[in-house]
């Protein structure tokens, strides 16, 4: 199977090329990035627990899905592709905001993304893909504030940062009402 490629980009989010994708981790180099998070009408948000098997933070829980754009597919395009292939349903998506951050992992890899953050809407239950999630499961925005707080170690470096700018923007919006 060919390696994924991922797009590199200026702070302004210009494409200047690509490059596979561990390699931009290695390096550490800007690269466009996705986060969906998806919420049911109680106002919860579905996480996912990543698989044993990934290479970097097994086992961990973070946002309903995350991963790169390829070239030429829109940012929707790509979240929505991404969520029908981890965890088996596809609904309409919203882009909330986008964001640079930086995590560096213990295996010498670098997460170093200009994030665009989706919302979307769904009730039922995800027919989750054994290779990419280990578990799922619904939690109040406020639960996993504090969730975070008293247990960082039980989620992925980019979801801490990513969900602090989350949950914040859905508090201004008013995108939790229950």
């Amino acid at each position: 199977m060919e390696e994924e490629h991922v797009i590199l980009v200026d702070p302004n989010d210009e494409p200047i090329g690509t490059m596979p994708k561990m390699e931009a981790h290695e390096k550490a180099l800007l690269h466009r990035a996705f986060s969906v998070f998806i919420m049911n009408d109680k106002g919860e948000t579905m996480l996912q627990q990543r698989a044993a098997d990934k290479y970097h933070s097994p086992l961990l829980w973070t946002n309903t899905c995350c991963s790169h754009q390829r070239v030429g597919e829109s940012n929707v395009e790509a979240g929505k592709r991404r969520l029908q292939e981890e965890m088996g349903f596809s609904v309409k998506l919203d882009e909330l905001f986008f964001f640079i951050y930086k995590a560096p992992f213990d295996n010498g890899l670098t997460e170093h993304e200009y994030d665009h953050v989706m919302i979307g809407r769904y009730n039922g239950e995800p027919k989750i893909n054994p290779a990419e999630v280990a578990d799922w499961k619904w939690m109040d925005p406020e639960a996993v504030k504090d969730d975070i707080e008293a247990r960082p170690e039980h989620y992925t470096a980019w979801f801490k940062i990513i969900f602090e700018k989350f949950y914040d923007h859905i508090a201004e919006n008013s995108f939790g009402q229950k």
